[in-house]
Formats: C-alpha cells, structure tokens, sequence
C-alpha cells in the first residue's frame, strides 16, 4: 500500500488557479490508478466526487465539469501527483483528496486516501 499527502491548497478568487500536490510514498508498484477527489461540506465520504484519474500506464479521465480546466498528471519517478486546476469556480470551493488504488501481490484490491487540502474559491 501507499501513503498520501496532499499540499497545495488555499484560498484563490474565482478565474484563478491553483497546483495540489500529492506525495506518494510506500510500494508504488502496486498502484494502478491514482486520482484526486473532493468532498463538499455536509457530504459524506462515500459522497466523494472524481475529480481526475490517471491510470499506471497513463491514460486520463475527467469530471466532465473540468475538463478543458483541469490537468492530472505524475512526476517521472510516480512518486508525486499533481492537479492543475485552472479557471476556478465558487462552487470548486470544497476538500481536495489524493486517492491510490491498487492490489497487494496482484491479488488483494486496497484504496488509500490522504487526509485532505482544502480549497477556496471566493467569488
């Protein structure tokens, strides 16, 4: 498995940006997928909404709200994800998670999450 820690977060006007960062640490070889959610106020967590995901051999997959604004993307090494997120909303305004999915020996399925950024966006 894997351990995740967000950075990045803060507060922005709306139209601005904003790069989240994710550190990734432990035994990146079991990732499969990596992905970035959030949670709006009140919602719970299995209300997570996908934001962006990119799988181990690359391919990407958006919200469609961001797409065209939005850029996922890793370092060389996998041991950092990022979110570009471009032309911010108001209602973007909310907690950011990195998220790893992966298997252990090819056969275990695990799901780890870090613990957060949060972003605002003021209108």
């Amino acid at each position: 498995q894997v351990q995740l820690k967000e950075s990045g977060g803060g507060l922005v006007q709306a139209g601005g940006s904003l790069r989240l960062s994710c550190a990734v640490t432990g035994n990146l070889a079991s990732v499969n997928q990596m992905a970035w959610y959030r949670q709006s106020p009140g919602k719970r967590r299995e209300e997570r909404e996908l934001v962006a995901a990119i799988t181990s051999d690359g391919n990407t997959n958006y919200a469609d709200s961001v797409k065209d604004r939005f850029s996922i993307f890793e370092n060389s090494t996998k041991n950092a994800l990022f979110l570009q997120m471009n032309r911010l909303r108001a209602e973007e305004t909310d907690v950011y998670y990195c998220n790893a999915e992966g298997t252990i020996g090819d056969v275990y399925p695990f799901t780890n999450w870090g613990r957060g950024s949060q972003v605002t966006v003021a209108a």
